[in-house]
């Protein structure tokens, strides 16, 4: 597991960036934090190394899942917090096939029915006003 303490927005940004990089289509990243932990902006860096604008980039807490094309890959954001705690499996979604062709990033995991297998973890630990401890791992 890689730990990381980010102290403004874009170091959070630059952090996903780097893991960007890596990524291979299939990824899935799952995003633990509270409110305000910046998994959004975690969401943008990602888009920005995907070679995505970020300006695009928003929480879809309205329309669950949103799409960014035009990168290296394609982005799928989607955002549980709207749904019942275990209501429902990434299969019944139609995440499992989005997932597929680019990558996921699913904030509120913890309301999925069940684990995502081989999914990475990312999670979000508020410091301070400004500062994440953000841990990046496997289950």
């Amino acid at each position: 597991m890689t730990e990381e303490t980010t102290t403004s927005e874009a170091g959070t940004r630059a952090l996903a960036q780097r893991l960007a990089a890596t990524l291979a289509p299939g990824a899935v990243l799952l995003l633990h934090g509270d409110l305000g932990a910046g998994k959004t902006a975690f969401v943008r860096g990602l888009a920005e190394g995907l070679g995505i604008p970020d300006d695009q980039v928003s929480s879809p807490t309205f329309t669950l899942v949103h799409e960014y094309r035009g990168g290296r890959l394609t982005l799928h954001h989607a955002d549980l917090y709207r749904l019942p705690q275990g209501s429902a499996s990434i299969e019944e979604l139609g995440l499992d096939e989005t997932a597929e062709e680019g990558v996921l990033a699913i904030e509120w995991p913890e309301r999925l029915a069940r684990p995502v297998a081989g999914a990475l973890h990312v999670r979000f630990t508020i410091v301070d006003e400004s500062a994440r401890r953000i841990a990046i791992g496997g289950s």
